[in-house]
């Protein structure tokens, strides 16, 4: 999803955004520009830019993570990183906080998962990771006595898995957009916690392979 938005502290002003796909290139500055000028705001205005680390698309971390550190070099103000699960974390706490833990997924194709653990308080339980799906590798989310909410557009993939797991709660609908990224980012910038601008890179998780094409 391509998704802009701009926030006065932790409130929302403005939002534009479209899930159709890989659209990065062709939207995301259109999207910026009409953004600012609908609200009336120069780039002069802005006190910090923030990103989405990933893992995800390859192309659509790199042509963000570029967007961002043009914009942050450029105005002279602070690069925030924000990573990606961690994002789909916190809104799924807000949107279902009985839970004791917190299971992002992401598609990663074929039976692949980019997932992670997150406690009420959004602090790591299990480290991120690219999970192949199958019974074996599932066993890391048993935990007797604890409840699990999964969620993510990788989820829907893995529930019938899943549904053998005591406690398990299915979230649907938790996208990674930019508005949900708002709270996490003005946390950062409240404690200076910036990136290096120069050096900042996505996270991946998984290397990138080039391929010869068939024909």
């Amino acid at each position: 999803m391509c998704s802009v938005a701009l926030s006065n502290g932790e409130s929302l002003v403005a939002l534009k955004e479209l899930d159709a796909g890989y659209t990065h290139a062709e939207n995301l500055h259109v999207f910026i520009k009409e953004l600012l000028q609908e609200q009336g705001i120069s780039l002069s205005q802005l006190q910090a830019v923030s990103v989405s680390s990933g893992p995800g698309s390859y192309t659509g971390l790199r042509i963000g993570f570029a967007t961002a550190k043009g914009l942050a070099y450029a105005l002279r103000i602070p690069l925030i990183v924000v990573d990606t699960l961690k994002v789909l974390a916190s809104l799924a706490a807000r949107l279902y906080p009985g839970a004791s833990l917190y299971c992002p997924m992401l598609d990663a194709r074929r039976m692949e998962v980019y997932t992670a653990l997150y406690n009420k308080s959004l602090g790591l339980e299990m480290a991120p990771v690219a999970l192949v799906l199958n019974s074996e590798s599932i066993a890391c989310f048993h935990r007797p006595g604890t409840s699990i909410c999964f969620f993510g557009d990788g989820m829907p993939k893995a529930k019938t898995l899943l549904e053998s797991i005591p406690s398990a709660h299915f979230l649907e609908g938790i996208r990674p957009g930019s508005e949900a990224m708002i709270a996490l980012a003005y946390r950062k910038f409240m404690d200076r916690d910036f990136a290096d601008t120069a050096y900042a890179e996505p996270f991946y998780l998984k290397d990138f392979f080039f391929t010869t094409p068939k024909k």
